[in-house]
Order: structure tokens, then C-alpha cells, then sequence
């Protein structure tokens, strides 16, 4: 269907949501960090599957795939798909790369790839986020989707400080696939700053600012020429002095002028009207002249490497060498605990290049959200995609946090019993992790093998305001409930030293249950008497009903910094 100008938010498998929700042609922009296991060796990831079973994941963001029934189905779709380019390219891995997680992971970017090249604008570009362990493998692919004429640049990112590697050098960088949807595509020429020492070298300060230090005959090369640049102009004879007009690559490159067959003359009387030659009485010479302007500085290239201790060696500012792109630090208050979160000026650099205000910007692995944030604070449209609840459930947090005033739809979480009931039967483990969000508890562990650890989410609380106790959140969404869950959940508790339990269930709980929860008493605080056990149903959590806990201790949540408010939603 076609796109509101309200952001969209989809959980959901992003193949099916890109078929069934985004319209050809709809998108300004594509940004995708699609998660895939870089940290495993490389022989594993290219390991064969005769008769063996990749280990289950066990955490909520599982970052690997594996070649199965799914990928299978996968290849099938590409082998049909009409373009033969892809579809070729792809059956040409498979047969030399085998069937193993590799394969796996380039056949769903495959079939998805085609899925995002549909939806972009003829105008649009898109941004494949990846490491070297893959980026080689992708390039062909999108070379088979996009066409090998609109690659646009492979670029370098330094996503790290240092690694130390003793088997090989250390690995600092990722790659970031660059490609437009034709030849006639949006770029708005990023400049970088102008280096401290560059400015020192070539432009002096006066009382009104910067400007170049070329004088005289910089104009003029030695020797004599018979064509026009060897002619007067404006009063100035080259000739007269064995000279001739030679107006150097470097200046006519500052100017920012496209040559386009122009001639000499022509040039310099380009140069002339905008100021960057002048013509003083008594100097022999034109003088070349150009100052620094607002924005201005070489223009960005495909290396993004941020350099520490870097600071002040940038004109006009205090901060290193690429410093908008640095990797998040560990003490960096945009840091939010995702495992894989990439800095919001990486986003903010792509943005701002590749797409206008008001432009619909697409992340179909959206994470934690840094695309959807760089995106509302420079007032683009966006869509964001995951497969996670947790995910879902952190960016809301974090777009409530950073812009009060935000305006989105949600697709695809539960809004009422029957949705929930169907979440729980098609996942549990979503169903947890969806229904911990509910009390804005923290979510503990993912997909666990062997015993069941009996904790779901942790709320922190300070019933003193000083001394941080938690309670503990158990989820089920099974078709039944009985007295020895509670029970568990009790013996949870002591286990824990928590203080508090909440039983959050699908169902209705029977009358013994809430006996037993009331036997379990009370915690009582300065603050008043607190049921140690409390049973609340999803049907109450859609009421508004939350767990009855004494102060809860919100900063144990990553808050996002709030965004001013020229940057709000409501300035589309």
C-alpha cells in the first residue's frame, strides 16, 4: 500500500513486509546493517552442513543464518524471479561456495535485494553496511541487481579503535556498498573541513577572514603560446612578458566551476565575476583570490576513518579527524547497550548526502534504531523494519525518548487479546520479550537450551531511593496456567534475592493461584506493604494496569539525549 507521510514502524520478517507494505518505487533511500556473524572464523562460516546442525542461537539478536529449509526456499524464489542476471550470479555461488551458513546468509540478502531495488525511487541510492568477510560476495550480487554502472563507491568505515591480532593485521574497518538506482540519482556534495595545516600552508587571515595566499603570476605559465591564451585580457598581456594565461587545475578546482569546454579567457572571466580574481591598480598582475566560506572544504571521500588525539589539527573546530563518524566509546552517552549500534553521525553523513528533507529514508534491519533517529532529527520520512520485539520495544523507547512529540504507527505488535494469543502460539520467545516490554521491565537472556531459568525481565526498584533491590517478571503464554508456576516463581525469588515477582500470563488465573500468590505476603518498604507476588494478565496490561512496585529505578534503561525541537516530527 502506498506510504502516509507518517513514520511506520513494521515487526515482522522484512521480506514479507517489503511485499506486502512498500509500494514500488516509494523510497528515497535504503540503509541496511544486515546482522551476520563476523565473529566467527572464517572456515566456519564456510563449513558444509553434511549431516550436522548449526548451533541454535541464543541470544535475542541473533546475528547468523544457516542453510535450511528457509534458504532453499530462498534460492528457488531468485532462480525465478526474471532476472537472470542475479539469478545466475547467485546459482554460480552456490556452486562453488556449497551449502553452508555463507550461502545462506548471501541467498536471503539476495531475494530481499531484489525486494528493496523494487521499492526505490528511480532517484534513490542504497547503503549495504557489511565487513570484509562478505563484501566481496555482495558486491557481485548487487552488481547483478543494480547494474555494475551504478556502483558508486565502496566505503571504508573505521568502526573500531584498535584490535590486537597476533595471526594477521588488526581488523578496524567495515564496508559500506554505495549504489544508486540510475545514473540520475539525489547528492547533495559533502565537504569535509578544511585541515588546520592546509589553511596555514595556503590562505592568510585578514580582518575579514581567510583568503588564499596566491599572488602575481599564478595565473600565467612561462612561455609564449599563439591561441587565445596567449592573447590580452582585460588590459594584461601575457605575451609582452614571454608568458601565457594558465589558470592551474588546483584553482580552477577551488572554485568549484565546471570547466565544460570553457576557454582560457572564458575562464578567467568566470574567476573574475565571482570574485576570485581581482584587478588592482599597480599591480602587474591579476591577483587570484578566494576565501574560505561557511560549509566549504574538500569534498568527503570513501575512507571514514575517525583519528584519536587528532584534536585541533581541524580548521575551525575543537574536534578530531572524522570525528562525526567515530565509532560509540564506551563512556558515550549515545550509547544504548545494542550489541551491534552503529554511531548516529555514520547515519547522519549517508543522510545527509543522499536525500532531501521530507525524502523517505528505509532501514529493513533497523536494530536499535540509529537510521529512524538520524532520520526524524533531519526531518526525513522514515520506515523501519525488525524482526524482533525486543527491538521494537528499544526503538519506541528510544524515538519517545529523543523526540517527545514523535508521531508513528506500529505494525505488526499485538493490540489486543487474540493478537497476543496469536504471538504466543507462533513464538514464544517474542511473546516473552513483547510482554516484558509491556512493564518496561529489562529483558534477561533469549532462547536458553536445558532448564528454564524462570526469569523473563528484571524491574530494578529503590524502595530508600538509595538501594537498588529488583523484582522478577515470568512470562507465559501457554494455553494453561497452575498453582506451580507460582510456586516457581516463589522459589525464583529466593533464589534471586529479589523482592517482588510478577506473573504476567495470557490466561485468566484460577482462584488457587491467587491464593497461593497471597500467601507468598508482603514486602513492605517505608513506602507501604507490597504484594511479594503479583498476577497480572495481558488483558490488563492493555487496560493500563502495571505492577504495584515502590520507585522504580528508570536510569537502569539507556536513555537517548532529547532532540531539540526544530528536529520534532511535526516540522513535516
Amino acid at each position: 500500500m502506498p506510504l502516509s507521510s507518517i513514520n511506520h514502524l513494521y515487526y515482522g520478517d522484512n521480506l514479507v513486509v517489503l511485499r506486502e507494505h512498500i509500494a514500488d518505487e516509494s523510497i528515497d533511500l535504503v540503509y541496511l546493517d544486515p546482522p551476520f556473524n563476523s565473529q566467527a572464523t572464517y572456515n566456519v562460516l564456510f563449513k558444509g552442513t553434511s549431516g550436522e546442525k548449526s548451533k541454535a542461537q541464543i541470544e535475542a539478536f541473533e546475528d547468523t543464518w544457516h542453510w535450511n529449509d528457509s534458504a532453499e526456499a530462498a534460492f528457488d524464489q531468485v532462480m525465478s524471479c526474471g532476472n537472470s542476471d542475479v539469478s545466475e550470479v547467485l546459482r554460480a555461488l552456490r556452486s562453488c561456495l556449497k551449502e553452508n551458513d555463507m550461502m545462506a546468509y548471501l541467498t536471503m540478502m539476495a531475494v530481499r535485494l531484489l525486494e528493496l531495488h523494487r521499492v526505490l525511487k528511480s532517484t534513490g541510492s542504497l547503503y549495504l553496511h557489511c565487513d570484509p568477510t562478505a563484501s566481496h560476495y555482495l558486491k557481485i550480487l548487487l552488481d547483478s541487481i543494480f547494474s555494475p554502472l551504478n556502483f558508486r563507491n565502496e566505503i571504508i568505515w573505521r568502526r573500531t579503535g584498535s584490535h590486537n591480532k597476533s595471526e594477521k593485521w588488526g581488523p578496524l574497518h567495515d564496508v559500506i556498498l554505495f549504489y544508486s538506482a540510475s545514473d540520475t540519482y539525489v547528492w547533495n556534495h559533502p565537504k569535509q573541513p578544511y585541515m588546520r595545516g592546509h589553511v596555514d600552508a595556503h590562505f592568510e587571515k585578514d580582518e575579514f577572514g581567510y583568503k588564499t595566499a596566491y599572488y602575481g603570476n599564478v595565473l600565467t605559465g612561462s612561455g609564449l603560446r599563439k591561441g587565445e591564451s596567449g592573447k590580452p585580457w582585460r588590459g594584461f598581456d601575457p605575451s609582452a612578458k614571454q608568458r601565457h594565461w594558465a589558470i592551474p587545475g588546483k584553482l580552477w578546482e577551488d572554485s568549484g566551476f565546471d570547466d565544460d569546454g570553457l576557454t582560457q579567457h572564458q575562464k578567467l572571466d568566470a574567476l573574475y565575476e565571482a570574485g576570485f580574481v581581482r584587478i588592482i591598480s599597480g599591480q602587474a598582475w591579476p591577483v587570484y583570490e578566494r576565501r574560505i566560506r561557511d560549509g566549504e572544504g574538500p569534498a568527503t571521500g570513501d575512507i571514514w576513518s575517525y583519528q584519536p588525539y587528532t584534536e585541533g589539527t581541524v580548521f575551525e573546530t575543537e574536534e578530531g579527524v572524522d570525528n562525526d563518524v567515530s565509532w560509540i566509546k564506551p563512556s558515550s552517552k549515545e550509547r544504548l547497550g545494542y550489541p551491534t549500534q552503529k554511531p548516529l553521525g555514520l547515519l547522519e553523513r549517508i543522510i545527509h548526502a543522499s536525500s532531501n528533507i521530507g525524502d523517505t529514508i528505509l532501514d529493513p534491519f533497523c536494530g536499535c534504531g540509529t537510521t529512524i533517529h538520524a532520520s526524524q532529527k533531519l526531518r526525513r520520512k522514515w520506515v523501519g523494519i525488525d524482526i524482533t520485539h525486543l527491538a521494537i520495544s528499544l526503538i519506541e523507547k528510544r524515538l519517545t525518548d529523543a523526540f517527545p512529540d514523535v508521531i508513528f504507527d506500529v505494525h505488526g505488535t499485538p493490540k489486543d487479546l487474540s493478537g497476543a494469543a496469536a504471538l504466543a502460539a507462533a513464538d514464544k520467545y517474542q511473546f516473552q520479550w513483547w510482554a516484558v516490554s509491556l512493564v518496561n521491565a529489562i529483558p534477561y537472556g533469549g532462547k536458553k537450551k536445558g532448564a528454564d531459568s524462570g526469569i523473563d525481565g528484571i524491574i530494578y526498584f529503590k524502595p530508600d531511593g538509595k538501594t537498588t533491590e529488583k523484582a522478577i517478571v515470568s512470562v507465559k503464554g501457554g494455553d494453561s496456567v497452575s498453582v506451580p508456576m507460582i510456586r516457581d516463581l516463589g522459589h525464583v525469588i529466593g533464589r534471586e534475592k529479589a523482592k517482588i515477582g510478577v506473573f504476567i500470563t495470557l490466561n485468566k488465573p484460577t482462584k488457587p493461584m491467587n491464593v497461593e500468590a497471597i500467601k507468598a505476603g508482603y514486602y513492605e518498604t517505608y513506602h507501604g506493604k507490597f504484594p511479594k507476588i503479583q498476577i497480572l494478565t495481558i488483558e490488563e496490561l492493555f487496560a493500563g494496569k502495571k505492577p504495584n512496585i515502590p520507585l522504580i529505578d528508570q536510569t537502569v534503561f539507556k536513555k537517548a539525549v532529547t532532540e531539540t525541537k526544530e528536529h520534532q516530527n511535526k516540522l513535516f
